[in-house]
């Protein structure tokens, strides 16, 4: 039900921009929320950007006013739109669902997509 998968990364210059997008195996509406993880070398992955079931959007403080997240119902895909794109946004980037019911909360990722940022 929850297999991901990321498209979209590659390198790109400073100031530029990236989509990425992630489709799945399930209906992506079916799940309670999904998000962008990324995770750079020698870091721990953190949130990058999240969507709620009802379409309500977070964005961590370094991404905000430069990214987007939004899902494509018609193509059953999450996106992500970069924009001003800067080095420190170079990272692997995972797709992420979380799927709660009464028993228990499942979360699913994707094998990551790598996104290269060149000063």
């Amino acid at each position: 039900q929850g297999q991901l998968v990321e498209s979209g990364g590659g390198l790109v210059q400073a100031g530029g921009s990236l989509r990425l997008s992630c489709t799945g195996s399930a209906n992506i509406l079916s799940f309670d929320s999904m998000s962008w993880y990324r995770q750079a070398p020698g870091k721990q992955r953190e949130l990058v950007a999240n969507i709620a079931s009802r379409g309500i959007t977070n964005y961590a403080d370094s991404v905000k006013g430069r990214f987007t997240i939004s899902r494509d119902n018609a193509n059953n895909a999450l996106n992500l739109h970069m924009d001003k794109m800067q080095p420190e946004d170079t990272a692997v980037y995972y797709c992420n669902a979380v799927l709660k019911t009464m028993e228990r909360t499942t979360e699913f990722w994707g094998q990551g997509t790598q996104v290269t940022v060149s000063a």
